[in-house]
């Protein structure tokens, strides 16, 4: 069986760790299953893959900051781009002939490049998966997106299932929007997607401070340094904070503002900043908190870890995180802060001293809603091989990445 994925990654580690996690899990669920990943992250190539996963990596793109997509590194223009990642797709897609493809997020791809290897897989038979976080944005903005880019001609002809990567309870990410009952009918909830440790101990030899820490990870780091300096200013303000701070910055942090950081870090005497880590699995486990921004796979990691957390989500360009944040807050599963609303040192300072006595997510969370990677297994290859422990399809590969950028490799 053959699955093929697609995730256009133009920046960021969010697409290209959740279509990885899916990949993880599909091949731990039958042995005879074999999975290509088709993406344009820069640093795919910094991590490791499971046997019987692979990728092809398109030329990438960046979205400025108008919204716009410029190419990452050719010497040639968006439109000229966009063709050629277009055919290596279609090229892909006919020379590997999956039985199931799965369209991360972009229903269409970037700039619609995926739209004639659909055609043509649709035409040969091939099951077609969109698959969608449980928070896309708000509904204006979807709607306004969706129509601008003709979607929902697509989801009715094209699709025959979408996947909604969250529990049915928690949030409906098509909720507002203008969707005949034939895609509605398409919609299937997975639940969230569980995230363990690896069982052997990769990354960092032994714990990154000799106290009890907090993790505070912005996800790629392209968007957290205002995530990264609240946190700093807190600790600068208030050393009775109980717990140690651990930063973990992301590949994609601009490296002027990384060296202001880490300067910064030295000068308080206590934590520690890490630019990359290929398994930060790791570092969340040996965690007593953390403080995050809100992505979908951070959320996912609170929750599989069972960690008392601070969310700081972004508001821009999408709300994406805002919503995501608000929900699970009012479910009690994490606590909020918002930059705009109050960015006092001591106001971080204060949320960062009551997450020592934060009860975790677990005491709130309902059954079930973690089981995300065994259902969408279920899906595509009925029951999981009987022979194969049911751990394979959850926990991630232990083994060693290549650095990343401005990391520092395993």
């Amino acid at each position: 069986m053959r699955v093929l994925i697609y995730s256009h990654d133009s920046f960021g580690l969010g697409h290209l760790r959740r279509c990885r996690r899916i990949a993880h899990a599909l091949v731990g669920s039958r042995k005879n299953l074999t999975v290509l990943i088709i993406s344009g992250s820069p640093i795919i190539g910094s991590f490791d893959f499971r046997a019987r996963v692979d990728f092809v990596r398109v030329p990438g793109v960046v979205k400025l900051r108008n919204g716009r997509y410029t190419p990452l590194n050719l010497l040639i223009d968006i439109e000229e781009t966009l063709t050629l990642r277009a055919s290596i797709i279609q090229h892909t897609a006919i020379a590997f002939a999956p039985d199931v493809f799965i369209v991360d997020k972009e229903p269409l791809g970037l700039g619609g490049e995926v739209e004639p290897a659909l055609e043509r897989l649709k035409a040969q038979g091939c099951r077609l998966i969109l698959g969608l976080r449980e928070v896309m944005d708000s509904p204006d903005r979807l709607q306004a997106e969706w129509d601008r880019k003709g979607v929902m001609p697509a989801l009715e002809r094209l699709y025959d299932e979408l996947w909604v990567y969250g529990p049915e309870g928690f949030h409906d990410p098509l909720m507002g929007l203008t969707i005949p009952q034939m895609v509605r009918d398409k919609v299937v909830y997975t639940g969230f997607q569980r995230t363990v440790a690896p069982s052997a101990r990769v990354g960092l030899a032994e714990p990154p401070v000799d106290e009890p820490y907090v993790l505070v990870t912005p996800g790629g780091g392209g968007d957290g340094a205002d995530l990264v300096d609240w946190v700093l200013s807190a600790y600068e303000a208030d050393a009775s904070i109980p717990m140690a701070p651990v930063f973990l910055f992301g590949p994609f942090m601009d490296s002027q503002l990384r060296e202001g950081f880490q300067a910064r870090v030295q000068a308080l005497g206590r934590g520690v900043a890490l630019e990359f880590e290929a398994v930060p699995e790791t570092l969340m486990e040996g965690a007593r908190g953390m403080v995050c921004m809100g992505g979908y796979n951070t959320f996912c990691e609170v929750l599989s870890f069972d960690k008392p957390a601070i969310m700081v989500p972004r508001t821009e360009p999408r709300e994406e995180q805002l919503v995501r944040s608000r929900r699970a807050a009012d479910l009690g599963l994490v606590d909020l802060l918002i930059r705009e609303e109050d960015r006092s040192p001591e106001t971080m300072a204060g949320a960062l001293r009551g997450l020592a006595w934060r009860r975790p997510p677990s005491d709130v969370l309902p059954a079930g809603w973690l089981d995300g990677l065994g259902v969408l297994c279920r899906r595509v290859v009925g029951e999981p091989d009987h022979d194969m422990d049911h751990a394979d399809l959850l926990t991630p590969l232990a083994g060693h990445a290549a650095a990343g950028p401005g990391g520092r490799g395993r």
